[in-house]
């Protein structure tokens, strides 16, 4: 057996994608390098994980960690069974205004730097979903889009504005697109865009714009979120706009920004004077 059994019984027999066996590659790699061996006993396992929380690593990091040698012992036969540490409430710590957003799209230099900041802006939709988004699943008419294999492999309806579908004709007018290819590709080979890709795009529209923050695709995400919130949209809206399976997730809002709260408390409190 070599490790390589390992990521094939991922793909074939568990049926994970290749984003979720590349995780756990980049994850083993690092480990076995560190403890200099592909098969480690159950104490240097231990030790090693015991280390990465003296060192006060982060929960998702130490999780995802955990999940992946408990999964790579079990396939060598030497099953192990480790403690899950409790999971923080997140928080949002940061997120981007209407003015700020405004002033990036103002700072794009052409229609496709555009395009890239009004979908991600407007829509909400993840990384991955936005690169795999084809010029096909755009209803323009109806500021439809079709997510197609989303987040669990699920497919979902986002909406844009009218403003975002008038970005969008204006990009497909300079940038003829094939209703089957993806709708941002790299400029000189036309290949799919890369998470790599996305982040320094939007890094670099952003800077230009002079917003000190930093930027990348999810903080539009989380943008688009609070300032739903704080115009007053609820939070089932916002659920089947980011796609989320569990209203809970969308909560994190709430927990983050509890003036929206107060703001409706003072809205709808009983007058008893």
């Amino acid at each position: 057996m070599n490790i390589e059994d390992f990521y094939d019984y991922l793909l074939v027999k568990l049926g994970f994608s290749d984003i979720t066996v590349k995780n756990y590659q980049q994850c083993l790699t690092k480990v076995l390098g560190e403890i200099s061996t592909l098969k480690p006993t159950t104490e240097q396992i231990e030790k090693y994980v015991a280390e990465m929380r003296r060192k006060e690593y982060s929960f998702s990091h130490i999780r995802n960690t955990t999940v992946t040698l408990e999964r790579y012992m079990g396939f060598i036969g030497r099953p192990i069974k480790l403690a899950r540490m409790k999971r923080p409430k997140p928080i949002i710590k940061d997120t981007m205004t209407e003015g700020e957003i405004a002033r990036i799209l103002a700072a794009s230099k052409n229609s496709r730097e555009r395009a890239i900041i009004a979908v991600l802006a407007y829509s909400g939709i993840r990384n991955k979903e936005f690169r795999n988004l084809k010029t096909g699943d755009i209803d323009l008419d109806n500021g439809v889009l079709k997510i197609i294999s989303g987040k669990g492999n699920k497919d979902r309806i986002a909406y844009i504005s009218r403003e975002c579908g008038k970005i969008i004709s204006e990009y497909l007018r300079d940038y003829p697109r094939n209703g089957e290819g993806f709708l941002i590709t790299t400029l000189v080979r036309s290949n799919q865009y890369t998470g790599w890709d996305l982040r320094k795009r939007v890094k670099v529209v952003a800077k230009r714009a002079g917003i000190k923050k930093r930027v990348y695709p999810h903080l539009f995400r989380h943008s688009l979120a609070t300032n739903m919130l704080n115009k007053g949209a609820n939070l089932i809206t916002i659920m089947n706009q980011l796609g989320h399976q569990d209203i809970k997730t969308t909560m994190i809002y709430i927990r983050s920004f509890p003036q929206r709260v107060q703001q409706e408390y003072q809205f709808y409190v009983p007058n008893y004077l």
